[in-house]
């Protein structure tokens, strides 16, 4: 059978054959030539091959097909190579089968003195390297899956012995007249798979052998013709998977007993479901749509499968527990997969990772002693208060309620998308079900020593040296961008600063692994839901990583890091088309969770030059407080030796990854100087700026990162004085920058406390926590006179509660004008009966907070005001002056908060559905498997050495 094929010149390869056949030592008797397609010179090639007949079918004819095209002439040998009566045999060659001299002479010596022998099988090597084994033997398993039994060995004589097989690669094999026309020639329906293989198990079933002649050899180059192709291409692989699974699945409702064939049948779309979730573990995405092909085909395939079933059941005489010798055992395809060399012959054996040997595990035992010594009193700490840390929702159901689209716990009607925060939260919330504010608690105590951690395993893209990585881990922890987050309170800036080493070593090798790309995804979707005003910088390092792989690799990985965008588009999409279509684009760069104006440096040059030294706030990193009446100036320059260092990563011999990582660091510090002074959000009467800290993470990573490279490679690698000397500099200077974060606390200057378990009053919290529906409209007095007002459900504000749909609204919604006429009449005295309405809408009770001190006497006015204006209704009790402020209960009866509308709870569990099935396949993807390690223990740890890394 000849068929052009576009890669590789069919001519050539016909040409080959065509002159091993005419040197055959024992010569054809009739040949015939099945010509697929029109190609005009194969014709002429065939014609001049001197062939009994040359038959000519479409370009689409399958090698079984074409093989009963060539089966129809007046005897059964014209449709093969030799044998010319029903006594002789069928020799099954393609375009690409060339046979050594003596191929057919062995050949037919094993097929005349083994009469039981339906049909042997040469052995298959490489069209441009015969040491090397392409086929020799397939079995299968219980489920029909067919296993090669030396597919891509080097040829040792290793499998010489073997003879009696289960089947073989339809490519080359002799068959005898009788057994072809008895077993009907091979089944169309197998989509060009494991033809071989199918025809074995039929002449076994039908009391014939099949037996290998190892001495016989035929060279293919893998076209495709017959057989399956040599997966060069992504497309050709896709083709593999498709005929593959289209013939298992074949085999299986073919041979399978009567009354399981229909289960088989019912299983179909199950399965293909179950082998989706296996490929995405596999880390295997490309076969999905194969997977879903076969099912389909297998499914409307029925007529073809009922006769094969007749086509064995007319010639079966034997059972299957006679083939059971020659199946393969689950133990034994285990024990096949796992055979794998270490290291293939020229490739890349990966170092230890030497985390404890290398002082890892000291490094990370080091900053969790410094965690407990700067913060001594937080491990008694049920819940964190202070700055922008408010408790978490009670229970498990909750958080995840709050991370879900609908009804916000904030607002007095307020339904839309939660911010993907909320659901980094439920996860930290998730790690202690029975008191999630506890996991905050602990992750404040254990932030240094994962800090370490993280820095260390980033560190490890970067250098082998054990030295060099612990000083990555120590620095990343010290960074000023933590500490201040530590101290002030903010858990989006301890968080992003705990998850983008990871991101960084994930990342680093998503182009070149499923597993990288899919941990990379996850770990992305949780940077920009923490930071979302990183969202530009990552956009341009998402951007440059995917044309250097179009560029450099040919468009190798890209998939894999078009994946990683996929997962952080899924979670915030809600939220943008949200914010579109209410006129708040810019209110996505908010920082999420409790809006909070706490101290940062001001948009000024000296504000930005504290910024260029990796420092937030306007007190030095703590060292004014530190030293009130001594000079500080000398602070700044901490930083120098960690930038100089950053900025020589470039003229090093792996310039690529310095240039990279100076990127990384630019595109921080533009960040950081982009979102100072830039106000998107509102809380009470304040405008809340967005916190530098973030970017300054973004560009510690990339200045730590660089400094490692410059010491790795750049410092005149001899003199190992000079770099000892440099990174012990960086590492004095880092601490020394850390000391007044890290005594704060002791020194009474953190803002972080031990926070209440609720922002209400515990009458208020008792009841809230019983039944999350309750309202509490909160009062608070302004400095200018007027009142700030907001409604919470629930036993508390929280954090996941928080949204950004209110603090970063530009305009007032007609809630908002609602909630502002219902919070003047409360504060007046008025004859409506405003209580009546704050009833129907299912608020209970109403707490008038303390102002923000110092309190001016505007708000001071204001209160008292209040307090008399409430004091004077009959429809409300005075529950007491409590430590929120004061406190009333409504006495009329209460109705229910509204409901969601139906069509809010149908959009919410589309959203639900949609956002964890994606999420669902990114951790499938990013889960290690054997098959997983074992590939990366090809690869090197560290990357970019240079640019043909990972290709």
């Amino acid at each position: 059978m000849v068929r052009p094929d576009g890669r590789t010149p069919a001519a050539f390869h016909l040409r080959r054959t065509l002159a091993a056949l005419a040197e055959q030592t024992r010569p054809v008797d009739v040949l015939t030539i099945v010509v697929c397609g029109g190609d005009e010179r194969l014709f002429e090639l065939a014609d001049a091959a001197g062939a009994a007949s040359v038959v000519k079918a479409p370009a689409s004819t399958g090698f079984a097909a074409a093989t009963a095209l060539a089966s129809l002439p007046k005897s059964a040998a014209q449709a093969g190579r030799a044998g010319e009566s029903e006594s002789g045999a069928l020799w099954l060659l393609a375009q690409d089968t060339a046979p050594e001299p003596d191929a057919l002479a062995r050949l037919a010596g094993a097929l005349e003195l083994s009469p039981s022998v339906a049909f042997v099988a040469p052995k298959l090597v490489r069209w441009d390297d015969r040491s090397e084994i392409a086929s020799l033997g397939v079995s299968m398993t219980r489920f029909g899956r067919a296993v090669g039994l030396a597919d891509d060995e080097l040829d040792q004589g290793q499998h010489d012995a073997q003879e009696d097989v289960l089947g073989a690669d339809v490519r080359g094999i002799l068959v005898r007249s009788d057994a072809w026309i008895r077993l009907g020639g091979l089944d169309r329906g197998l989509a060009g798979a494991d033809e071989g293989l199918d025809l074995g198990v039929r002449a076994r079933r039908a009391g014939g052998r099949v037996s290998l002649v190892p001495s016989a050899l035929v060279a293919t180059a893998g076209d495709g013709v017959a057989g399956l192709p040599v997966p060069l291409t992504p497309q050709r692989r896709r083709r593999a998977v498709y005929a593959e699974r289209v013939a298992q699945l074949r085999r299986r409702m073919a041979y399978a007993p009567a009354v399981a064939t229909p289960l088989h049948w019912l299983s179909l779309l199950p399965l293909a479901l179950w082998r989706t979730i296996v490929d995405l573990v596999r880390k295997q995405p490309g076969r999905i749509a194969s997977e879903w092909a076969a099912a389909a085909v297998a499914l409307v395939g029925i007529v073809p499968v009922w006769r094969a079933r007749r086509r064995i059941a007319r010639a079966r005489t034997a059972s299957w527990a006679q083939l059971a010798p020659l199946r393969t055992t689950q133990a034994e395809l285990r024990e096949r997969l796992d055979d794998d060399p270490e290291v293939a012959i020229g490739g890349h054996r990966r170092s230890d990772l030497r985390f404890f040997a290398g002082g890892g595990a000291w490094l990370v035992l080091a900053a969790l002693a410094v965690s407990v010594a700067a913060f001594p009193a937080l491990l008694a700490w049920p819940v964190l208060g202070g700055g922008a840390l408010q408790p978490l929702a009670n229970t498990v159901g909750q958080l995840w309620n709050d991370a879900a689209y609908g009804q916000r716990a904030l607002g007095l009607d307020t339904v839309g998308p939660a911010d993907p925060f909320a659901a980094v939260v439920a996860v930290l919330g998730s790690l202690w079900p029975w008191a999630p504010s506890r996991a905050l608690v602990l992750l404040w105590v254990l932030a240094l020593p994962l800090a370490a951690l993280g820095g260390w395993f980033a560190a490890t893209r970067v250098t082998e040296r054990s030295s060099l990585r612990l000083l990555g881990g120590a620095v990343w922890a010290l960074s000023p961008a933590l500490l201040v987050a530590l101290t002030q309170g903010r858990p989006t800036g301890v968080l992003l600063h705990l998850l983008l080493p990871w991101l960084f070593y994930a990342g680093a090798v998503a182009h070149r692994s499923w597993a990288g790309a899919g941990a990379a995804s996850l770990l992305l979707a949780g940077v920009l839901a923490t930071a979302p005003s990183l969202t530009p910088a990552m956009a341009v390092l998402w951007f440059g990583a995917v044309l250097l792989a179009v560029v450099l690799r040919a468009g190798r990985g890209v998939a894999r890091l078009v994946w990683t965008l996929i997962p952080s588009l899924a979670v915030a999409l809600p939220l943008v088309w949200n914010a579109l279509a209410h006129g708040r684009a810019w209110g996505l760069l908010a920082d999420p969770g409790v809006p909070w104006p706490g101290p940062q440096v001001a948009a000024d040059a000296s504000g930005r030059a504290l910024l260029a030294a990796g420092i937030p706030t306007p007190d030095l990193a703590g060292w004014t407080t530190l030293l009130p009446d001594g000079p500080t100036w000398w602070v700044p320059l901490l930083s120098v030796p960690l930038a100089l260092l950053a900025l020589a990563a470039p003229l090093t011999q792996r310039w690529a990854v310095g240039i990279v990582l100076l990127v990384v660091t630019a595109l921080g510090l533009g960040t950081a100087f982009a979102a100072v002074g830039v106000s998107v959000s509102v809380v009470q009467s304040l405008t809340v700026p967005l916190w530098p800290g973030t970017g300054l993470s973004l560009a510690w990573l990339g200045a730590v990162g660089g400094a490692l490279v410059a010491l790795d490679a750049g410092l005149a690698p001899r003199v190992a004085l000079l770099r000892g000397f440099a990174a012990a500099l960086v590492f004095a200077a880092a601490v020394t920058l850390a000391v007044p974060s890290l005594v704060s606390f002791t020194q009474g200057t953190a803002t972080i406390a031990n926070g209440p378990a609720s922002t209400l009053p515990a009458f208020v919290a008792a009841e809230g926590r019983e039944n999350a529906d309750v309202g509490t409209i909160v009062l608070t007095p302004q400095a200018d006179a007027g009142v700030a007002a907001q409604v919470v459900w629930g036993a508390s504000e929280t954090i996941g509660g928080q949204t950004t749909l209110l603090s970063t609204r530009t305009q007032a919604s007609p809630q908002d004008e609602e909630l502002a006429a219902l919070a003047a009449d409360l504060v007046t005295p008025s004859s409506e009966d405003v209580v009546a309405e704050l009833g129907d809408r299912g608020i209970r009770f109403i707490l008038l907070a303390p102002t923000t001190p110092p309190e001016s006497d505007a708000a001071r006015t204001m209160r008292l005001s209040a307090m008399t204006a409430l004091g004077e209704r009959d429809t409300l009790v005075v529950v007491g002056d409590t430590a929120k402020g004061e406190l009333w209960r409504v006495v009329d009866q209460i109705g229910p908060r509204p409901a969601e509308a139906p069509s809010a709870t149908t959009l919410a569990r589309w959203i639900a559905f949609g956002q964890l099935a994606i999420l669902g396949i990114a951790l499938l993807l990013a889960l290690p498997t054997a098959t997983s390690l074992r590939e990366a223990r090809r690869t090197p740890r560290v990357v970019g050495p240079h640019w043909q890394e990972g290709r």
